[in-house]
């Protein structure tokens, strides 16, 4: 019998909407430091693709790959051109927050169950620490000297 492991999606491929798809997305998205670029840039407010493309010294086409990939997974959205301007270049996109909001929600649960496993194992290593270090050595109190007698 021979198994064959899944094939790997493209990239640019969309999830059929199961949960924790729209972060798989955004995170799938965003492994690609030109779109995080893209990401940066479109913080400031809409921009224009041809404007993009430039300030980022790349061709149209390859930005318009990167565009999709965005446009995809549901952080940024076409918001129009000039009238009846079917050129790339005149397309303008602006950033949408959502997905990026959910991406900040999971990573603020993801970081506070490792906060919580970080302190329990911090308790339990002090814990074991306190076990295994030697009893502080009591010291003997001096006689009392007498006095009257030298």
């Amino acid at each position: 019998m021979v198994v064959h492991a899944p094939r790997p999606r493209r990239e640019a491929e969309v999830t059929d909407g199961a949960p924790g798809d729209a972060i798989d997305r955004t995170l799938q998205a965003l492994a690609e430091p030109t779109r995080r670029a893209v990401v940066g840039l479109l913080r400031d407010g809409p921009q224009r693709a041809g404007d993009i493309a430039a300030a980022l010294a790349m061709s149209r086409q390859a930005m318009s790959r990167h565009l999709r990939v965005l446009r995809q997974a549901g952080l940024i959205r076409e918001v129009g051109g000039a009238q009846g301007d079917d050129d790339a270049r005149a397309r303008t996109y602006q950033l949408q927050p959502a997905p990026l909001g959910e991406l900040h929600d999971w990573l603020g649960e993801v970081r506070q169950f490792w906060g919580a496993q970080m302190a329990a194992f911090k308790a339990q290593a002090e814990k074991v620490a306190r076990e295994r270090a030697p009893a502080p050595a009591r010291r003997r109190a001096a006689p009392a000297r007498r006095e009257g007698k030298s």
